[in-house]
């Protein structure tokens, strides 16, 4: 059975971990959006890996792991990423990481003109992690960025990049920031893109083969659902898809052969970057920040945390089509008396059970919450439904009611084995 792995908030619902745990069972786990602006942070054997562009199934050394054709790749990033987590003990092998000629490079100039944009932005800004994603999907959209496939061409490239750069540096030169030569954006990428050849392919007929030939496949999300540019808290967004649906559009697998979808979700709300957050609660995120909880993998940014939105749950599980509920970090309300969790929002008198699709409205909204009893003991040891305090199982089952999906793992503690299973 292939299954998705989503995430059902704005991302940092512990995906890595659900996946790392799923692909025990997988022969290929694929991404098939977003770019390094994604971190995964996965605990196995007592060691910790930050992964950003490469699949978690790379700590497997049986897997196959695959960059799809959705990915905005940077070279020198992923460069840099195999070199760390190579110098952990990892192999990084070319059967083992395939990346599609199809995905889209991000270059350097596409960094800068990211920090152009937001300082373009002033209060308004959106809060990217200036890893020029957006430029790079830009480009896409408008048809003049580069695939891995182009840098095989290198006289058509060279010439079709000092164009690139040319328009990149006008915009550039406007806010006072580093403007690019070809000669510089040569030796950035060059020594990157060698580096990388031997594992970039037509990854699409391999998937598409495989899943023919009955491997199982395990698809991976990056960010979450309330990031997608067509669902989430537009403008505060990513630009790239991170429904389950983007899974097909990213890897060219057909829809139909996607059978599981586990949507990930933490027992509270965490959200990094601007944009609205209905459920913001100061005494929740001092709590968490204070017990070291909640910073950002690949940015270090303290995270804004809020208790738990069923509201936002109930329209991502619908939309994604989740068949399994994976909630996370469980363990971080352990010493709560009560817990508070949305299940409404109140906006100018009326009650919504979805979110709106204006964006004045998120900042209208007012929670309407209903309160649950804490359990107050320690959950990290638990390792089947039953040991579960009551009030905890009380408050899952409440979760996975208003979500109108059933539980299907809960994650109490980083490691692999802080997994139930239902």
């Amino acid at each position: 059975m292939n299954s998705i792995v989503t995430g059902l908030q704005w991302g940092d619902e512990g995906k890595g971990k659900i996946v790392d745990f799923l692909t025990e069972k997988a022969d290929f786990v694929v991404r098939g959006q977003g770019g390094n602006n994604a971190g995964h942070t996965v605990i196995a054997n007592g060691k910790k890996y930050v992964l950003h562009l490469i699949p978690s199934g790379i700590l497997w050394e049986e897997k196959t792991c695959v960059i799809g054709n959705g990915v905005v790749m940077d070279p020198v990033g992923l460069c840099e990423e195999i070199a760390t987590i190579e110098a952990q003990g990892v192999s990084v092998k070319a059967e083992q990481l395939l990346i599609s000629d199809r995905a889209h490079v991000v270059m350097p100039y596409h960094k800068e003109l990211d920090a152009a944009r937001e300082a373009a932005l002033g209060d308004s800004k959106i809060g990217t992690t200036k890893r020029g994603i957006g430029p790079t999907y830009s480009d896409k959209a408008n048809r003049c960025g580069f695939r891995l496939a182009d840098l095989f061409d290198r006289e058509k490239f060279v010439g079709q990049l000092a164009k690139r750069i040319e328009d990149a540096n006008e915009t550039l030169s406007k806010y006072g920031l580093e403007t690019f030569t070809v000669e510089g954006v040569l030796a950035q990428i060059d020594p990157a893109f060698e580096r990388l050849r031997p594992h970039i392919t037509n990854t699409i007929p391999v998937l598409n083969k495989a899943n023919k030939n009955g491997s199982t496949i395990l698809f991976e999300g990056a960010q979450g659902f309330f990031l997608d540019i067509d669902f989430g808290t537009y403008p505060y967004v990513t630009s790239s898809n991170t429904t389950s649906g983007g899974a097909s559009t990213g890897t060219g697998v057909p829809p139909h052969a996607i059978q599981n979808v586990v949507g990930v979700c933490k027992a509270y709300t965490t959200r990094v970057g601007e944009g609205p957050f209905i459920t913001e609660n100061q005494d929740i995120s001092d709590y968490l920040h204070g017990i070291g909880r909640e910073f950002g993998a690949t940015t270090g940014r303290a995270r804004r945390c809020g208790w738990l939105d069923t509201v936002l749950l109930r329209f991502s599980c619908m939309v994604n089509g989740v068949t399994q509920l994976a909630v996370t970090n469980l363990d971080g309300l352990d010493e709560r008396e009560t817990i508070d969790i949305c299940v409404a929002y109140d906006i100018d008198g009326k009650r919504h059970e979805y979110p709106p699709a204006v964006s004045d409205d998120w900042y209208r909204a007012i929670p309407v919450y209903e309160t649950l009893p804490g359990w107050l003991e320690d959950t990290t040891g638990c390792r089947k439904w039953e040991e579960l305090p009551t009030n905890a199982q009380a408050y899952l089952k409440r979760l996975a009611e208003l979500s109108e999906t059933d539980l299907g793992y809960v994650g109490i503690g980083p490691d692999r084995e802080q997994t139930i299973i239902l």
